[in-house]
């Protein structure tokens, strides 16, 4: 199979015209034509040989999404479900804000952390996108809203997976997502998500970006945390923690704690009291999240009054704590879901 063209940096496009006797500016063109004029075909490239295109042809590919299920919320989240070129699915959505678009991408076909509230890890892992396929989902959003006049403001890696699971490829990505050639999205508008895979935490603190960093916690402790993440009792809490604290220090960054209540389990105010002892001396923030709720799960939502009992222990620790606005409720706008149920048919 070729390679995406996607898969490229604007670097290795131009090392790729000179190997072809090309001068290394032919790169910057066809980077341009990626993610300035967001062609879908090596035809359109008019500025280019018609010689040269034909190499374009001939070695690479264009990352196929094909639409199989497209969801409009009334609160304006659109989410898609792809196909890619191996009939495997993935997930993107597009969420409305009063800010602008947000994006949110996936990085793998199903995910192995496991995670006993997520409908992401249903069938587990099947494989990791490549970087291309990731870059694929954020140029097809903003095709869709080019028509609209609109542009992608901000991505956030939250979509199925585990992004420090796929690491190079989710870097690679993020490189090119920011490249001011390109789509040049700010990287203070980027947040990438992990359930707390700890060499690569300590991997991202030295990669001197300003690309925002949120850890699935879900628990104030290694005991219960154990029982929601499975993948606690690879990187243990403490392990965690630890990583974090590099993390703040090595870069300055404040790191967003999300948490998923779930009623009777982690939502109780002991729990919220425990979580602030442990975070306190860090610069944080907790974004509380009223856990969706999965027909394959047997877990159900924390009650309004508890989730506003628990954001007031933190808040009268001192944490800084908001309660995430809920995006396509009505759409079944949970990691996973979407592709669940297209699995339930017999797809992959």
């Amino acid at each position: 199979m070729k390679p995406f063209i996607y898969d490229y940096t604007l670097e290795e496009l131009q090392e790729w015209a000179v190997s072809q006797g090309e001068p290394a500016f032919r790169g910057g063109q066809i980077f341009d034509w990626l993610y300035v004029k967001r062609v879908s075909s090596f035809d359109e490239m008019t500025n280019l040989s018609k010689a040269l295109r034909q190499k374009l042809n001939d070695e690479f590919a264009f990352v196929t999404l094909q639409e199989i299920t497209k969801l409009e919320s009334k609160d304006g989240t659109v989410k898609f479900l792809f196909g890619l070129h191996d009939d495997h699915a993935i997930e993107t959505v597009i969420m409305k804000h009063n800010y602008g678009n947000s994006i949110c991408v996936t990085t793998q076909v199903g995910c192995k952390v496991g995670c006993t509230f997520c409908a992401s890890t249903l069938g587990g892992l099947k494989r990791n996108l490549t970087p291309g396929e990731i870059v694929a989902q954020v140029v097809q959003a903003q095709k869709i809203l080019d028509a609209k006049g609109e542009r992608v403001s901000s991505i956030v890696i939250m979509g199925t997976g585990e992004p420090f699971e796929n690491y190079d490829a989710t870097m690679k990505f993020l490189r090119i997502m920011i490249h001011e050639k390109g789509l040049n999205i700010g990287q203070r508008h980027i947040t990438v998500s992990t359930s707390g895979i700890v060499p690569n935490i300590y991997r991202f603190a030295d990669e001197n970006t300003q690309i925002n960093l949120a850890i699935s916690i879900h628990a104030p402790n290694d005991a219960l945390r154990s029982k929601l993440m499975p993948v606690n009792r690879r990187f243990p809490f403490d392990d965690v923690m630890e990583a974090l604290r590099y993390y703040i220090a090595k870069t300055g960054r404040r790191i967003t704690f999300e948490y998923a209540l779930i009623g009777g389990v982690n939502d109780q105010p002991e729990h919220a009291e425990e979580l602030a002892d442990v975070i306190k001396d860090m610069l944080c923030h907790v974004n509380l999240i009223p856990v969706n709720y999965v027909p394959e799960r047997k877990y159900v939502r924390t009650s309004r009054n508890d989730i506003f009992k628990f954001q007031r222990v933190l808040a009268d620790k001192g944490i800084n704590v908001t309660i995430r606005r809920e995006q396509g409720h009505d759409i079944a706008a949970a990691c996973g879901q979407l592709r669940a149920k297209h699995m339930e048919s017999g797809a992959r």
